[in-house]
């Protein structure tokens, strides 16, 4: 097997390349906004896959998938072109979810602030049901200024 730091720089590299080719020689019109996020290989240096993102919706992601697929042979033949390998790794483009998994958490901690806001609101009226401090405090003794227990013993 391979050095993980060798594979994971081949990784960075295969991400520039694939990255560039879609940029500026890949025109399938089918192509929407991709973003290449993040690339990785196997230890045995044979497959690679890329995961990227599409900025648009359900349609055009597929579209962009159908584009990434068919021109996975120019983009591998580049790939292997410009890293020099013996092997040059076999492609697999997969749709990264991670941006939409944060967009759906920010949505959630904006509901959870505008919820405590409202509770907030509530409790700025409001008042103790009982005392304001209910934990049990131990009693002074009032010649020591020391806390005792309920047995009249002191504490030290």
């Amino acid at each position: 097997m391979v050095d993980a730091a060798r594979a994971r720089k081949l990784a960075d590299r295969i991400q520039q390349i694939v990255a560039e080719m879609l940029e500026r020689r890949i025109k399938d019109p089918r192509l929407g906004f991709v973003t290449v996020t993040d690339t990785r290989i196997t230890a045995d240096l044979r497959e690679a896959t890329v995961f990227y993102t599409v900025f648009g919706s359900e349609a055009e992601r597929a579209d962009s998938a159908a584009a990434l697929e068919s021109a996975k042979g120019i983009i591998r033949s580049e790939v292997g072109r410009q890293t020099g390998v013996r092997f040059t790794p076999t492609l697999t483009f997969k749709h990264d979810p991670l941006p939409d998994s944060a967009r759906q958490m920010d949505e959630l901690f904006a509901a959870a602030k505008e919820r405590d806001e409202e509770v907030a609101k509530r409790a700025q009226g409001a008042s103790y049901a009982g005392e304001a401090d209910p934990y049990k405090k131990p009693e002074l003794d009032e010649e020591e200024d020391e806390p005792s227990d309920r047995a009249g013993y002191s504490a030290t």
